[in-house]
Formats: structure tokens, C-alpha cells, sequence
């Protein structure tokens, strides 16, 4: 921003009253100016296919970090770029150091790229600089040398206290060298420019040079010039860019020669936001980061705006489906951690804790299976995990704020139990006597272990059930009498009773023997696994004078399960009877 333009600015900025916390600090900054583009048309449009990307993993996140990768580190985060399905791949800056120029000459000699891939490196316009990089790029099919020089007004009047002129002869004259050695190299070359600070260059400005640069390289329709209009710092809202952007576009020469490319990077937190209205505004390509590495707050995030794009039914032409891969090869050539809850690939940003969430997706999920459609409908989940490799088992985890949705989910998920509607109420109330007593998460192998205390395995429990029989009851016509084998505090005896059936005989035979009254309210069971071999759980909700409680039995025999579902409910009576 030049001083005219501050004058401005500040003569239009509202008196407002300092905060307490920061006097009179608010005053050292001056809002960014407005590009004034009153008939923008990016509002109104709608990102409906992928732009051609471009990872600049190898330079510019690989320059921004704490320890900067070797070549083992470079070669594995390459492979995934590869794999990825990246077209163009910024390999490094060969005149800065012998690194970067060793690992250019490799990926052309030893890297296997594929004929549809371009390299790409990084050179300042500087004579010295520009023939250091055409070493590093004999050899390679069709590589793009991007050049770049500062144009903003602050770094022009600060940095190379050069005027405009001065600033677009560093650009012109790069290009001209660029070009000439292009075409004594044989030709076969593609070219990219970046007047850097762009978001800090005077739009006239930033378009005169980039149309002197474009003059000079005379590209076509078929082999077009890449113009890099970056957000090297974000100073603005995303709009504001976006404005930027599509004025750009209008006024370039050649546009159709043209490729427009975004390098946002984060400073504001929006770089996200900024990208996606840059290409709404008319841009064609990208350049960005795996998860958003790079200086100060990090490059744009190319995976999370190409999964945005696929939430919204586009190609994103990038194969993000195993990102727990990505994820891994990110932390390990970066030396960097991914935060949990970054999006998509975090560690849980597929979990919920909160128990409206865990039973909005648990009910999602089945009506999602029921309706046996294409169309992914879940709550709270706006991707498929299983589209990133992601598995469901670690959608739902239970703490205090977790509900019987959840609890219900995660032994589905686990262990094959679809617990009663009942049950699910019943037992969340264990569960949060644990987390509230804890204060943590419980695993769910602990959970389903207390199911099985509660319910099947019940240990001290007074009753057991070993086996039983039954006959028609001569007596009563439709009546059966059903003969048990039961442990009675560690002793065997035989008790029996009368019934439409083995259950409601064995029930009556218990409730004789126990000296309460109970009676089978409910009754469902599954089977627990596939096969002739497969176990069958049973859940019996029963009544008795005091209330209503649950039981539950696992056993190969359906029967068998049963009635230990009986037994586990009287277990449970009996004890509150004490």
C-alpha cells in the first residue's frame, strides 16, 4: 500500500473507542484497500471440476521445515505425489543448495516419472541462478522453470528500493535469458511467473508486469504461460482475493494463453476459503501442500480442497482414498505432526463423543443401509470414512458426554450386539456411573467387558443355569412342564414349573424357587457370528414387583441362550431384592 493509499484509508476509517486490553494498538493497521470490482460475477459460481495441481511439498513446504528432508525423506514424499496423481510436482530450488540439485537430477534420471508429469523448480530472476537451474534440468522431458521476483510496493520501497520500472526489468530480463536458454536447450520447456507479494502489489502494477513478461514469452493457446498470482501473505478476507482474481482475468493479455494459478498461503487462517474463491473467480490451477505445510502458518491445504470437492460430487482428480498413508508419509518426511482434529484426516474427525452425535450417526447409518441408495446421508458425517480408508470402528468413542446411541453403536460395530432399545438405556447408565467416577474415555473392549460382567458372565451371582428338559403337561392341554438344572449358590438342584413354553416353564419354575414373582416383558435375539458354529445371544427384559430389569445369555444353543437370559434378569432381581 502506497501513502496516497493509506491517506485514504485512514481519513475513511470510523473513530472507534480503543479496547482496554490493546490501547490504542488497533491504530498501527491499516485496512487492506478494496479492489472496488462492483459487477463480480465469482459470487454466482459453483466449483464443478478439479484445477490442475500442483505440490510444492519438495520446495516450499520442504524450506519451511525445522529439519529439512534428505533425499530418503524427499524420495518417499515424491512417490506419494506420484501415486497421488499429480501432474506437475515442484521438485526443488537447484540453485540454492547441492541438495536440491542433486535430488533434481535424480528425479530425472532415477525417479521413474511418468510421461504425463511435469517437474517444476524454483529460480529467483538472477542470471547466476538461471543458468545453475538449466544444468540441474538436462535431461528432462518437459520441466517448467518457474521464476519469480518481489513487486510489492512495500518490498520495492524497503528491500530493492527500486520503482516499478526497475522491479519489471528484474522480471523482463529473467524471462528473456529463460526463454533464450530454453530454445538453445532444444525447446520442450514451459514456463511459469510469479510476481511474489502479489496480495501486497498494486493490481495495475502486478498486471503490467505480468503482460511485459507474457510479451516476452509469447505463449499460445497449445503451450501457454503459467501466471502464479500468490497470496504470499494472506492480508485480507478471501473476497477480497477473489476480486483480485477475477479482475486479473479480465485484464490480462492473451488470457486464452493463459493458465491462472493460485499459491495461497494461511496467514488469516482462510487460505481454504481464499483458493476456493479464487477459482470461482476464474483461476485454473493450484499450487499447495499435503495438509497444508509451509511458512509461518503453512501453504493452502491441497487435500482438504480436494476432498471438499469430492463432499460436493466433483472429481477432484487426486486419489486421497488411502489417507492414513498420506498421513503417514506427511509425518514422517515432514517430521511434523497432524493435528487431531484437522479435517479429514485427523484422528478423530470421524469419532463423536457427544451422545446426540453418536445416536444421530448410529440412526444414520442404518437408515443409510435400510434405503440401500448410492447417496451418502449420515449425520455429522459429511464423507464416507471408508472413502479415505478410513474405518467406521473409530466413528463413535465413549466418555461423559456420550449417550446409549453410542454405546449401542460401538458394541454393533465391535461385537456384533444389537442391544434392545431398553438395554441401550438400561446399560449406558453403567457406563456413565464409570466415566463419571473416571473422567476419561472408555475403551470400548472395556465397555463390552462390562456387559458381559453385567449381563452374561455375572460373576458372584447367586444363580446359574446347567441344563434343562421339558414334557407335555397331561393335565392341561398347550402346557408344557420344563424341569432345570440350576447351580444355587455353587449347589445343583432341580426346580420346575409350568408353561405355554421352556421359557415361560422355566420363569415360572424361578420365580417359585427365588420367592419373587417375575414374568418376560420382552424377548429378541441374533446370532452373534456367520456359520453353522456361530453363537446366539438372547436379551429378555423382565418384570417384577420392584420394576423391570434385562438379561442376556450367549450360547451356541439358541434354547440354552435363553434361558441363561432368564437366569442373568433373575440374578439381577434377586439382587435387588437382598
Amino acid at each position: 500500500m502506497n501513502t496516497a493509499q493509506r491517506m485514504i484509508v485512514e481519513a475513511a476509517m470510523p473513530q472507534t473507542v480503543p479496547s482496554k486490553g490493546m490501547p490504542d494498538a488497533a491504530r498501527k493497521y491499516a485496512p487492506y484497500p478494496i479492489v472496488g470490482l462492483k459487477d463480480r460475477t465469482w459470487p454466482d459460481k459453483v466449483i464443478d471440476k478439479a484445477p490442475i495441481w500442483c505440490s510444492v511439498d519438495l520446495r516450499d513446504g520442504n524450506q519451511a521445515l525445522i529439519d529439512p528432508m534428505g533425499h530418503e525423506r524427499k524420495a518417499r514424499m515424491f512417490q506419494l505425489l506420484l501415486d497421488m496423481g499429480f501432474r506437475e510436482i515442484e521438485v526443488g530450488f537447484p540453485s540454492a543448495s547441492q541438495t536440491d540439485f542433486d535430488f533434481t537430477r535424480w528425479c530425472i534420471e532415477e525417479g521413474n516419472v511418468p510421461d504425463q508429469v511435469d517437474l517444476q523448480v524454483l529460480v529467483q530472476c538472477r542470471p547466476e541462478l538461471i543458468s545453475r537451474t538449466f544444468e540441474s534440468l538436462q535431461g528432462a522431458k518437459t520441466p517448467i522453470v518457474h521464476f519469480y521476483n518481489s513487486t510489492s510496493e512495500l518490498q520495492r520501497r524497503v528491500v530493492f528500493e527500486k520503482d516499478v520500472g526497475g522491479i519489471k526489468k528484474i522480471a523482463t530480463d529473467a524471462a528473456k535469458m529463460i526463454t533464450d536458454m530454453a530454445a538453445k536447450a532444444g525447446g520442450g520447456y514451459r514456463f511459469q511467473y510469479s510476481p511474489e507479494s502479489f496480495t501486497g502489489t498494486e493490481l495495475e502494477v502486478a498486471l503490467e508486469i505480468c503482460n511485459a513478461v507474457t510479451e516476452i514469452v509469447q505463449p499460445t493457446p497449445d503451450n501457454k504461460l503459467i501466471l502464479n498470482l500468490p497470496s504470499t501473505v494472506e492480508m485480507a478476507t478471501p473476497n477480497t482475493y477473489a476480486d483480485r482474481i477475477e479482475w486479473m482475468c479480465r485484464n490480462l493479455d492473451r488470457r486464452d494463453s493463459i493458465i491462472v494459478s493460485l499459491h495461497p498461503h494461511n496467514d488469516r487462517g482462510t487460505g481454504i476459503a481464499t483458493t476456493e474463491l479464487g477459482l470461482m473467480a476464474g483461476a485454473d490451477r493450484v499450487e499447495g501442500t499435503l495438509f497444508g505445510n509451509g511458512e509461518r502458518t503453512g501453504n493452502v491445504d491441497i487435500v482438504t480442497l480436494a476432498l471438499n470437492m469430492y463432499t460436493q460430487g466433483v472429481d477432484p482428480k487426486l486419489d486421497c482414498s488411502d489417507i492414513t498413508r498420506m498421513k503417514d508419509v506427511y509425518e514422517h518426511s515432514n517430521q511434523l505432526k497432524i493435528p487431531e482434529r484437522h479435517p479429514y484426516a485427523g484422528e478423530l474427525v470421524y469419532t463423536a463423543f457427544s451422545g446426540s452425535h453418536q445416536d444421530a450417526i448410529n440412526k444414520g447409518m442404518k437408515a443409510l443401509k435400510k434405503a440401500n441408495k448410492e447417496l451418502w446421508e449420515v449425520p455429522y458425517l459429511p464423507i464416507d470414512p471408508a472413502d479415505v480408508g478410513r474405518s467406521y470402528e473409530a466413528i463413535i468413542r465413549i466418555n461423559s458426554q456420550s449417550g446409549k446411541g453410542g454405546i449401542a453403536y460401538v458394541l454393533q460395530a465391535d461385537y456384533g450386539l444389537n442391544l434392545p432399545r431398553g438395554l441401550q438405556v438400561e446399560f449406558s447408565h453403567e457406563i456413565q456411573a464409570i466415566t463419571d467416577a473416571e473422567g476419561k474415555e472408555v475403551p470400548v473392549k472395556r465397555i463390552y467387558q462390562q456387559f458381559l460382567e453385567t449381563y452374561v458372565e455375572q460373576p458372584g451371582a447367586r444363580l446359574k443355569y446347567i441344563e434343562h428338559r421339558t414334557y407335555p403337561d397331561t393335565a392341561v392341554k398347550g402346557r408344557r412342564i420344563v424341569e432345570a438344572t440350576i447351580l444355587d449358590n455353587g449347589k445343583e438342584m432341580t426346580i420346575s414349573g409350568i408353561g405355554t413354553g421352556p421359557i415361560d416353564g422355566f420363569v415360572d419354575a424361578l420365580s417359585k424357587h427365588v420367592g419373587v414373582a417375575m414374568s418376560v416383558l420382552d424377548y429378541s435375539e441374533h446370532s452373534m457370528q456367520r456359520g453353522s458354529n456361530a453363537s446366539a445371544i438372547a436379551y429378555v427384559e423382565m418384570e417384577h414387583p420392584g420394576g423391570k430389569l434385562f438379561g442376556a445369555g450367549i450360547n451356541t444353543n439358541i434354547s440354552a441362550a435363553s434361558l441363561e437370559a432368564v437366569v442373568s434378569a433373575a440374578n439381577r432381581i434377586v439382587g435387588q431384592n437382598r
